[in-house]
């Protein structure tokens, strides 16, 4: 499969007070599989004869409609009117274990507990040596885990209490549904590193990563979470139509959102941040247009296209602008995606990476020929994709190929929820940010990304203090164990 993108490790959902909570679930975690294709789950919570609260699990490797593929599931094993539900994307070492798979569900002293994680616990090696050492025993090699021991460890008696306490000695993203005997609960990280929201649908309460899972239950956005806010909510806040919150931390934070939520991982529908992600991958286009145009040089008609779908709205942002700054141009068809690949399928000789992307896509020659061709797209991250991506569109006979980058070059792994490869292989870092080098290496006839500036233009009304830009400065809004080994401590 193509690996040239980053992996966003997860999207989360959760309903409350529903009967058809499992459906609900089901069709959220489908308007989130985006954010996590390697294995997903449910959990909901029913009641037996004596009355006695029950937590029932269902969860598998694969898409969402491949795990629930049996109705039965939904409607005879995930019964209740609460659930939470997770999508998966895994990384090297952790696809092995299905004990990995999220929600993670336990029963300690007080009761049921079940948990999905979108995030990454930067601390979590430091957490989990402490519990090991305190006696501890894991069954996954999740950061998610942890959180777990550390509400069940807690020595308070109040089940909320158990949670901030144990949320409160995390470092890192968290966007986070718990769910527990009586009640959903919501958190995010105190900085709000990765996006969480509230929604409703008749008179239930649903929480989700982002806004796309409430429109295809029919559910009404109310607001996101805000980060370091934990949203309870149970049967009182059903009967007023109000959900309840307290505060992570009385400190005040800088909020750091992903900036990458925006470029890439959310859907253009969603709404995340306090804006439309369509709207802001507009905005990027049409600043990438005004600092890095592109003119033929006999000239002829400009053909912008895009590498589908991440890059789609974008591009169009970027060729509109192109027209209004009076450059000849049109945005065409120029890539078809196979949307029927499935996970796996056979790559037979020695050239998998080309065949990789002469699987997942086809160039239409007519669009292309004798043309001088600009590619958006929204980041680079090894360059294999990309290389072999151009010389499939050098097969159309273009007159000259040109790649517009809606993103800077990414020089630094991520700690917060991310999945980009070691810092060796990021083809940014091993030309040291020289971009020449970087077109040379793509036989390009040039090459240009946003700059961090001219990438920050696009939230400046939202402030541009409020967002991470680690992968491309380096600079961590929080302490990183620098020594935290994702391929072990991974989601």
């Amino acid at each position: 499969m193509l690996q040239d993108k980053p992996k966003c490790n997860c999207g989360v959902f959760g309903i409350f007070g529903n009967p058809n909570a499992s459906v609900n679930t089901y069709y959220g975690l489908h308007a989130l599989q985006h954010r996590g294709q390697e294995a997903c789950g449910i959990v909901t919570k029913s009641f037996n004869q004596k009355n006695k609260s029950i937590f029932n699990v269902h969860k598998g490797d694969g898409l969402v409609s491949e795990v629930f593929s049996d109705p039965k599931i939904l409607n005879d094993v995930l019964i209740g009117d609460s659930a939470i539900g997770h999508n998966r994307y895994s990384t090297t070492g952790s696809t092995e274990s299905k004990n990995n798979i999220q929600p993670f569900v336990v029963n300690y002293r007080l009761g049921n507990l079940a948990v999905a994680h979108n995030g990454n616990i930067s601390n979590s090696k430091i957490l989990r040596d402490e519990l090991v050492n305190e006696g501890a025993i894991f069954q996954t090699t999740s950061d998610t885990e942890v959180i777990l021991h550390l509400i069940a460890r807690s020595r308070l008696n109040d089940q909320v209490e158990q949670i901030k306490e144990a949320l409160q000695k995390l470092e890192g993203a968290f966007s986070i549904t718990i769910l527990t005997d009586d009640k959903l609960i919501a958190a995010r990280d105190n900085y709000g590193f990765r996006p969480l929201c509230i929604g409703i649908k008749d008179n239930s309460f649903i929480i989700a990563s982002e806004t796309c899972a409430f429109d295809i239950n029919m559910a009404d956005f109310l607001r996101e979470v805000e980060p370091g806010e934990i949203v309870i909510i149970d049967d009182d806040a059903i009967k007023e139509q109000r959900v309840k919150s307290i505060k992570l931390s009385e400190d005040e934070f800088e909020k750091k959102h992903c900036i990458f939520e925006y470029i890439y991982f959310s859907r253009p529908d969603s709404f995340v941040f306090g804006n439309n992600v369509d709207k802001m991958r507009r905005r990027l286009g049409r600043i990438l247009a005004n600092h890095h145009p592109v003119v033929d040089k006999d000239g002829d008609k400009l053909i912008v296209i895009s590498v589908p779908d991440s890059s789609n709205t974008c591009a169009l942002g970027y060729q509109r602008q192109l027209e209004k700054n009076g450059i000849n141009s049109k945005l065409e068809i120029g890539l078809i995606r196979s949307h029927y690949i499935g996970r796996t399928f056979i790559q037979p000789g020695q050239e998998k990476r080309e065949m990789s992307v002469r699987i997942k896509f086809n160039v239409v020659k007519g669009v292309l020929e004798g043309r001088t061709v600009v590619i958006v797209d929204d980041s680079i991250v090894r360059g294999t994709t990309s290389k072999q991506l151009v010389k499939l569109i050098k097969s159309a006979k273009p007159k000259e190929i040109h790649f517009r980058i809606s993103s800077p070059p990414i020089m630094h792994p991520c700690y917060y929820g991310m999945d980009f490869p070691t810092r060796e292989e990021l083809i940014a870092n091993k030309f040291s940010g020289d971009i020449k080098k970087i077109k040379e290496h793509l036989g390009v006839d040039s090459l240009e990304y946003l700059t961090m500036d001219e990438l920050l233009q696009s939230v400046q009304e939202d402030g541009k203090d409020n967002f991470c830009t680690a992968c491309f400065s380096g600079e961590y809004p929080t302490d990183v164990d620098f020594t935290f080994k994702k391929e072990i401590y991974e989601q």
